[in-house]
């Protein structure tokens, strides 16, 4: 057994599972159901997120909340040297529930300052696979929550420019199981080993906003989402190994630190008659994952203290949608984007197979009543299928993931 790539196995994928994948782009539903496009249009109280910026061009006050259902699923499968399909393994299917509250607005009616809150999750997912399929040696199951804070205050400074900028606190939670190749009386795949990582993660950043209103019928957006490091602090690293084993690998803490990248958007909205349309460009520095530190409390000869390189690459996500007012109570939209991975070949892990992924969304807003707005999204992704390996654990396969995403959400104005 080695033991040392083991434990590097291990914290790698808590890590790669951080990142890439699941970056979540849900924190609107209007915006959702346009492809994830939204920096230049203040449409509601989730420009908090979307541009800040454009929280002083809001009409009165708003509460806003959403929630979304995603159902992941991905399919792995496995060739030997002759080319013939050796194993074909499916992921369990969960469902996973990130949510959006937002409040905020002018703080009267003629004011140019307006003050929000936003509490969104920017991040959040997981995968889980049968305890004794081919990889269970590199993971079992990860789930992973976040969810950030933002007091946000925006000024309009002139008729034609918005400026805003929150706060941001984040917390979450991660969760992650692997088998460890050391076994009991009963032998291998029916009483293996277990590792299990488990922490909570606080980080602080920003996010600043302009909008620019160069006519009623055209506007732009221009965001900035600074990079938020989440660091683990007395993480809970538990090992279930044989008894002859458990001074190797000892039950201890941990602590470590998991960048999330910065991001910068550009985006542009173009309004003919009925018909809205916008696009943006989300410019992503995932190359933060430069090294990955984990620091046990107590470590062994086993067990060792983890600097592991990555080799993650920034991406440029291009997003497009359009929206129809088909009368002053229904409006229809629909959208899509291509999202490029950030993991480059020889990283690709079954933790986090990710490849290129195409979105296409739609969405429906209805005003039942004066002040109200009802939405509701769907949003569908698919992976490109990629034969990928993971150099690290000698790992290799052919993955295929996809998502489906609804959502419903509801705003007021006062």
């Amino acid at each position: 057994m080695k033991k040392h790539v083991l434990t590097a196995s291990l914290l790698m994928s808590v890590m790669t599972s951080f990142g890439a994948g699941f970056q979540l782009n849900l924190q609107g539903l209007r915006q959702l159901a346009m492809g994830g496009s939204g920096t230049a249009w203040p449409w509601d109280a989730s420009t908090i997120f979307y541009n800040p910026g454009g929280l002083a061009r809001l009409k009165g006050v708003q509460v806003y909340g959403s929630m979304m259902f995603i159902m992941p699923s991905t399919a792995y499968g496995n060739r030997d040297n002759s080319g013939v399909t050796s194993s074909n393994e499916q992921s369990v299917r969960q469902t996973f529930t990130p949510f959006n509250l937002y409040f905020g607005g002018r703080v009267h009616e003629d004011s140019r300052l307006a003050l929000g809150l936003g509490i969104y999750t920017p991040f959040g997912s997981g995968l889980k696979w049968d305890d004794n399929w081919l990889g269970k040696y590199i993971v079992q199951s990860i789930d992973l929550k976040c969810v950030f804070f933002q007091p946000t205050v925006a000024y309009r400074a002139t008729e034609w420019l918005s400026v805003g900028g929150g706060f941001v606190f984040g917390a979450g939670t991660i969760d992650f199981r692997q088998a460890m190749p050391v076994h009991g009386m009963l032998g291998a795949d029916v009483d293996d080993g277990q590792a299990h990582l488990h922490g909570s993660a606080t980080g602080v950043g920003f996010n600043l906003g302009a909008q620019i209103k160069m006519r009623e019928n055209l506007q732009f957006g221009l965001t900035y989402r600074s990079q938020v490091n989440m660091d683990v602090s007395a993480g809970a690293a538990t090992f279930n190994v044989p008894t002859s084993l458990r001074d190797s690998f000892p039950n201890t803490k941990f602590d470590s630190r998991l960048p999330l990248p910065q991001v910068a958007s550009f985006g542009v909205g173009w309004r003919l008659g009925d018909v809205t349309l916008q696009a943006d460009l989300n410019y992503t520095g995932w190359n933060s994952y430069d090294t990955l530190r984990f620091d046990f409390k107590q470590t062994t000869s086993s067990l060792s203290n983890v600097r592991a390189p990555r080799h993650y690459r920034n991406t440029l996500t291009t997003r497009v949608g359009a929206c129809y007012k088909l009368s002053n109570v229904v409006s229809l939209m629909a959208g899509g984007a291509y999202d490029p991975t950030p993991v480059t070949n020889g990283f690709v892990s079954p933790d986090l197979p990710d490849a290129d992924r195409i979105v296409l969304t739609c969405g429906i807003s209805i005003k039942p009543a004066r002040g109200l707005t009802i939405m509701a999204a769907f949003e569908g992704v698919n992976s490109v299928k990629r034969n990928g390996t993971y150099d690290h654990a000698g790992f290799n396969g052919i993955y295929k993931t996809s998502a489906a995403t609804p959502g419903i959400g509801l705003y007021y104005n006062f």
